[in-house]
């Protein structure tokens, strides 16, 4: 048991995971497969996110309201849905893992995030419109939805589809629920400690104990928490990077320039200093894009399942808009405010600047002076806290899936412990395990989209004919 503690043992655990995620979201398993997925529904469904985009948007922006009807047993508006899958797309993966990808690809990766946005538009269509299809209700008439019960039921509702379904729903909470929940608490508790030398132990109480009262208000606590958070830190985040690039103008046609050069010659940026291939622009780009925008990976499903419509492809033309403004607005801000700002230096061949440190060097350096480190650490608050909601919120559902509703206090509690430990702890193992079932999670829901396309796209034609809506045509 002593072996087992041991500090060797936990470098030995972190150096296999680590290995274990270079194959996961390489250009070999999970890039390919995404992707894969992403163009197969892009051509199968002829450009859904292309032609349904205009009317999503029209759709989102008509229902927008702060304090829209509160959430009940029988779900929430598309609003406050697509509100709580922003709230988890918008995390931390939109600044720092902007960055990795950003240091590590050159600019060019940011050429192959665009691309991977795009065509996971197609993907989450298809989530959508699935958990809508398969959306049910727990024993406490409570709605539900998500990949467990599109799995579980629309792959034949058997021994096979049911195992699938139940590790999906193990991986989802171990990933998000605990593991992730953690990590976003320990970037919170970071950047108020860098700012403001605020003691990570209080941070951690103060979120724990915020977030333990929202998750105890249940749908309803958690549909009205989002549809404010959201839209507030999305604005201001957006003008003051808007403001930078205005103050910046000059260097914009440079920046977009080095994006383009960067994708198909890296070479001729920052390749020639630090080695970038294409294949590894395009790498780092397609994973952190993917995993910024969470399209296909099965976790925002579970927000858009209990949406109030009248036809899933109604929710399936929000989610196409979720994935646009998390990727072609948010995270494009933060790296068109860092490029422009020049604040990416190199010393023998390493970033002088790393993560959210290139966030906060370029908004202090460009618009807010020393102010510019504590906005983006507000940001960030902001941003990784919204995360944490919406990601207790999808392993919830796992766990009324396979515990039912009486398993939810023990597992709120726990959720409180992690965010706490996460506070405070140095956590690279728990990074590199909340990446690995995140990307074996990611398995069984492109599995299972794949086979059920064709519901998919008949659902789409029936939409577009003004056939009326009736699942039980699809379910039997």
């Amino acid at each position: 048991m002593e072996a087992l503690l041991s500090s060797s043992f936990f470098e030995q655990l972190l150096a296999w995971v680590s290995k274990a995620n270079s194959f996961l979201w390489g250009e070999y398993c999970l890039i390919l497969l995404l992707c894969g997925t992403g163009l197969f529904f892009t051509f199968k469904l002829k450009g859904v996110q292309i032609f349904k985009f205009g009317k999503g948007f029209k759709r989102l922006f008509g229902d927008f309201s702060f304090f829209g009807a509160a959430a009940d047993k029988e779900g929430m508006s598309s609003f406050q849905a697509v509100a709580t899958a922003i709230a988890a797309q918008v995390g931390t993966g939109n600044l720092v893992g902007a960055m990795t990808a950003l240091v590590a690809g050159g600019p060019g990766a940011i050429f192959w995030m665009w691309v991977a946005a795009f065509f996971g538009m197609a993907t989450i269509f298809a989530e959508a419109c699935l958990a809508q299809l398969y959306r049910a209700t727990d024993e406490n008439g409570q709605a539900v939805g998500g990949p467990a019960y599109y799995i579980s039921k629309g792959l034949g509702d058997n021994f096979f589809s049911k195992a699938l379904a139940a590790f999906f729903s193990v991986t989802i909470i171990l990933a998000l629920g605990f593991m992730g929940n953690m990590v976003q608490a320990n970037s919170i508790s970071d950047a108020f400690y860098t700012a403001w030398g605020i003691d990570t132990k209080i941070v951690g109480v103060a979120l724990a104990a915020i977030a333990g009262v929202i998750f105890i208000g249940g749908i309803k606590r958690i549909a009205s928490v989002t549809e404010k958070i959201v839209p507030f830190m999305a604005i201001v985040y957006i003008v003051a990077g808007v403001a930078i690039m205005v103050k910046n103008n000059s260097h914009l046609p440079a920046v977009f320039g080095g994006i383009f050069a960067g994708a198909f010659d890296p070479q001729a940026v920052w390749g020639g200093v630090l080695g970038i291939t294409m294949a590894k622009a395009a790498r780092y780009g397609i994973a952190r894009g993917l995993f910024s925008n969470e399209a296909g990976m099965g976790s925002t499903p579970h927000a858009h399942a209990v949406a109030k419509v009248k036809h899933p492809v109604e929710q399936g033309m929000l989610a196409i808009v979720s994935v646009f403004i998390d990727t072609f607005i948010v995270l494009n801000i933060t790296v068109f405010t860092v490029l422009s700002s020049d604040v990416i230096v190199f010393e023998n061949g390493q970033s002088t600047l790393k993560g959210i440190s290139l966030v906060q060097a370029a908004f202090a350096g460009s618009l807010m002076g020393s102010y510019g480190y504590a906005f983006v650490a507000a940001c960030l608050l902001f941003f990784a806290f919204s995360t944490i909601i919406g990601w207790y919120y999808f392993a919830e559902t796992n766990i009324r899936y396979l515990f039912g509703s009486k398993a939810l206090l023990p597992y709120q509690i726990l959720v409180m412990v992690f965010i706490f430990t996460g506070s405070v702890l140095k956590i690279d193992l728990v990074w590199e395990l909340a990446d690995f079932f995140n990307g074996i999670m990611v398995i069984p829901n492109l599995l299972a989209l794949l086979f059920l396309s064709g519901k998919v796209l008949r659902l789409l034609k029936e939409y577009d004919e003004g056939v009326p809506y009736d699942p039980k045509r699809f379910l039997n």
